[in-house]
């Protein structure tokens, strides 16, 4: 169930990480007359995957999981994307310039510093935490600077990881303790700035 999809093009100004430098992002940006005849392990039914749930107000709605799947096991694809600059609030980042709309109910999949998923934005897929298995019920969230150098809209967070392992603020990779961030599953990407990073404070 692909949702509408419309490549938009950045500014010249703007060095946008092009589809074509990225061919493993490539494929998964299809047009409305391809999308149904995509296979259900490319193009997964989010309906029998997740559900959507909502308190009520601005940024208070979640995903849960509606399935039992191990630790590491593929969740889901992620496709129908639009690759989008300037970077906002409500886009992901799949590369060093290139920054994503997911046009789909996955955008409701939150951070949280105990993530149940790992989300691969180099194979653009979504996996389950390989630390432990994900249940039916399981609030569905990834840990944001696995795909973020810099928020768009950095926040305080109330993910309940408890003490000494929630960040407590979370402003993306580049701003964060890179010790810490040792401790999880980051993009390629994002451990080559990291490394840069450490290079150039080192001279």
């Amino acid at each position: 169930m692909a949702p509408s999809v419309l490549v938009q093009e950045a500014p010249e100004a703007v060095k946008l990480h092009s589809f074509e430098q990225h061919p493993t992002m490539k494929k998964h940006v299809v047009s409305d007359d391809k999308a149904a005849m995509l296979p259900a392990w490319v193009n997964p039914d989010l309906d029998r995957l997740m559900v959507v749930k909502s308190a009520g107000g601005s940024f208070r709605s979640w995903a849960e999981s509606l399935v039992d799947l191990p630790a590491g096991a593929m969740f889901g694809r992620i496709t129908g994307v639009t690759a989008v600059s300037p970077p906002s609030y409500s886009t992901t980042q799949a590369g060093r310039d290139l920054h994503l709309e997911l046009n789909s109910k996955i955008h409701f999949v939150n951070h949280s510093c105990a993530p149940t998923l790992e989300w691969d934005m180099e194979r653009m897929e979504m996996r389950v935490n390989r630390d432990r298995p994900l249940k039916k019920g399981d609030m569905l969230s990834f840990f944001y600077p696995s795909t973020e150098w810099i928020l768009a809209q950095p926040f305080d967070c109330w993910c309940g990881a408890g003490e000494g392992k929630c960040f407590g603020r979370v402003e993306g990779a580049g701003k964060m303790d890179p010790k810490r961030l040792k401790e999880y599953w980051l993009n390629g990407y994002i451990e080559e700035m990291l490394e840069e990073k450490a290079r150039t404070e080192a001279l």
